[in-house]
């Protein structure tokens, strides 16, 4: 089993890789060339700079069990059609019973932007207890993904 993070802006990377290392669990961070990442504890792919060239890598990388950090829900959906785990960097974990309705809302949310009628606020900007709260269901997602992959290999 390995953690796979989409780590382009990706605001959790450090609690991923303290939670994975605490767990004894490898952790990749994918880039693009346009994001310089350095890590001790993680292998770093740069991948180069492309429209959803790392989408596209990470996927290609994940295997069943494996855990993905994402914000992006497209990559999220293709996570778990390869049987893996997935997890936003709010902390809410992408299911099969909860990510066609997500699906659906950034579908809506791209057409509302190009319609240009409606203008979208962006993000809020992030708390400790945003920190915390993602660090303590990443943690619990993880403990799941290890149980069930010890329960299948047994």
């Amino acid at each position: 089993m390995k953690v796979y993070v989409d780590a382009d802006a990706c605001p959790v990377t450090r609690i991923v890789e303290k939670i994975a290392e605490k767990h004894g669990v490898p952790v990749v961070l994918l880039c693009d060339t346009n994001h310089v990442l350095y890590s001790d504890i993680s292998t770093v792919h740069m991948i180069d700079a492309g429209r959803d060239a790392v989408d596209i890598a990470l996927i290609n990388l994940c295997r069943p069990g494996d855990l993905v950090v994402t914000q992006d829900f497209g990559v999220a959906a293709l996570a778990l059609g390869k049987h893996a785990y997935a997890i936003h960097q709010s902390g809410k974990w992408y299911t099969n019973e909860n990510i066609d309705a997500m699906l659906m809302e950034r579908h809506f949310a791209a057409k509302a932007r190009r319609s240009g009628k409606h203008h979208m606020k962006g993000p809020r900007r992030r708390t400790g207890e945003d920190d915390l709260h993602f660090e303590q269901s990443f943690e619990k997602l993880l403990l799941k993904a290890l149980q069930t992959n010890q329960n299948v290999a047994e």
